[in-house]
């Protein structure tokens, strides 16, 4: 009897502990590493703000992306405040997501918040703007454009349409945000086209935040100040499509008056092209989503990626961005 009864309670307590066992493993929802069981990848990201077309477009390129990979996205609008930026990346690393990717708001003082990501092991990407670190380990890699490029391809054609001119052509700047990667490049690749031509020159230059307002508003100081405008270059379409306001409120016809050269090719942008408000566009595609979810799932798998990739991406005139503008995207 005695038997029977220590057997039963050896069983009994064999079940339980099984049990106890088998409720802990169907309620751990989080490996520990901040991947949940069934190996959904979390990713965090920080993005700029809503300032311009290109930025909508490029959010919901992330978002759709996202959503088709199977991805956990943590979505964190920064409203162009770099202190907003740093404060969602420490949140992320509080929330242990699995990558953390960001398109910087200023190239510099991201050191420090990058450390803690690394030291936390969750790898970072950047997207669409770089930062200027000195450590390149704090970051595994860069998905964007080469502003640099987009600057240069936008100086060379202003070049090629002024051969010949005999006298000064005057130009004015609309720059991108103050400190940013492409307000810094672009200026840098369009001064390095037209360097060459001492006839080429900016009589005027100034941030308009890539913000169609801002252009607009800079643009009016610009026809004050200069009464002799030939060209205006602007770091992006929304911002020359601000100046477009400002050129026909000062009596100017645009794209004829004065020639704009503009950068990104959104909609809108395209169809003042196509409309011969604007004369050129350098393209910088804001579809990165689907390869940045590839990005996040190789870092995560710990597979090597390079340090630099670059989008594809092109030019287009008046007749081009006829052509185009059926079939564009954003």
């Amino acid at each position: 009897m005695r038997t029977r009864r220590t057997a039963r309670t050896i069983v009994a307590v064999v079940a339980a502990v099984l049990l106890t066992g088998s409720v802990a493993a169907c309620g751990n929802s989080d490996t520990g590493d901040g991947s949940a069981a069934d190996g959904t990848i979390t990713l965090g990201f920080s993005q700029v703000g809503a300032e311009s077309g290109w930025r909508t477009a490029n959010t919901t390129s992330i978002k759709e992306a996202a959503a088709a990979a199977g991805i956990e996205l943590k979505f964190d609008d920064a409203q162009q405040k770099q202190e907003n930026q740093i404060k969602a990346i420490r949140n992320f690393i509080q929330q242990k997501v699995d990558v953390i990717a960001f398109s910087p708001v200023v190239e510099s003082g991201w050191d420090t918040v990058l450390k803690e990501a690394k030291d936390a092991g969750i790898p970072v990407i950047l997207t669409d703007r770089s930062v200027d670190s000195a450590d390149k380990s704090l970051y595994k890699t860069f998905l964007g454009s080469d502003f640099v490029k987009e600057g240069r391809l936008a100086g060379e054609w202003l070049v090629e349409q002024t051969k010949g001119a005999s006298g000064p052509v005057n130009i004015v700047e609309l720059q991108g945000t103050t400190g940013s990667a492409p307000a810094n490049d672009r200026k840098e690749g369009f001064a390095q086209a037209i360097a060459a031509n001492p006839n080429l020159k900016i009589v005027a230059s100034q941030s308009g935040d890539f913000k169609r307002a801002d252009g607009k508003q800079v643009m009016e100081q610009f026809l004050k100040a200069n009464p002799k405008i030939d060209v205006l270059f602007a770091h992006n379409d929304d911002m020359g499509l601000g100046a477009l306001e400002a050129i026909t409120a000062a009596g100017k016809v645009p794209g004829k008056d004065i020639t704009i050269i503009t950068i990104d090719a959104v909609k809108d942008g395209m169809q003042a092209l196509a409309d011969g408000k604007f004369n050129f566009i350098a393209e910088c595609s804001p579809l990165l989503g689907p390869q940045l979810m590839d990005l996040a799932k190789k870092v995560h798998a710990g597979e090597e990626v390079p340090a630099r990739i670059e989008t594809e991406e092109t030019t287009f005139t008046q007749e081009q961005a006829k052509q185009a503008l059926p079939n564009r995207k954003y």
